[in-house]
């Protein structure tokens, strides 16, 4: 299935109704990991929302929801490398359990300097569930407790994901075309 939105072609690699199950899949995995715990949910933005949003519908212990956003990227496609904290928390995470919730894990970088600052506030558990694993372009070795798929070296977009703050209205996540993929080099987390 090929879709043509404005700007370009996208191809489906992951269906609304792939995307739905895995979910649920998730969450009772997650329920059951925190069963008589109030985990703390933290949704990396931009790109998690939608998962995000999702996902805590769909768990049964009690949680909280929380935000960080990070940017390795600037006004460019490519990461830069250089991560800057954007918005920080706005609880305190000193013996909580913390649940990271992230689009995609690409290089790794972001995930490994978000999980060090994090864990210099000494949060009593952090654990990390993404939506999508590129393992193929992992740069530093990060844990990912729950993974939801693992995807190959190709740009995603859909589903939360965006290139250029498109496309995130997506149902589903997609491959871009071979020339806008070509545009659009690399996402990095």
């Amino acid at each position: 299935m090929s879709l043509r939105p404005p700007g370009g072609r996208v191809e489906v690699l992951i269906t609304r109704e792939e995307i739905d199950r895995r979910i649920g899949e998730l969450a009772a995995e997650i329920s059951s990991d925190y069963r008589g715990q109030s985990p703390l949910l933290v949704g990396i933005l931009k790109g998690s929302t939608l998962f995000l949003a999702d996902l805590v519908r769909r768990l049964d212990v009690p949680h909280e929801v929380d935000f960080i956003s990070i940017s390795s990227y600037g006004n460019e496609q490519r990461s830069s490398g250089v991560v800057r904290l954007l918005k920080d928390l706005d609880c305190d995470i000193t013996g909580r359990d913390v649940l990271l919730v992230e689009d995609i894990v690409d290089t790794g970088l972001t995930l490994h300097y978000i999980r060090q600052n994090l864990g210099t506030r000494r949060p009593r558990s952090l654990r990390v569930v993404a939506l999508l694993d590129k393992q193929e372009r992992r740069e530093v070795d990060v844990q990912v407790e729950y993974v939801g798929f693992v995807i190959p070296d190709r740009f995603v977009v859909g589903y939360g994901l965006d290139y250029a703050e498109q496309y995130r209205e997506l149902p589903h996540v997609a491959v871009m075309g071979p020339d806008e993929e070509a545009a659009a080099g690399g996402r990095e987390a």
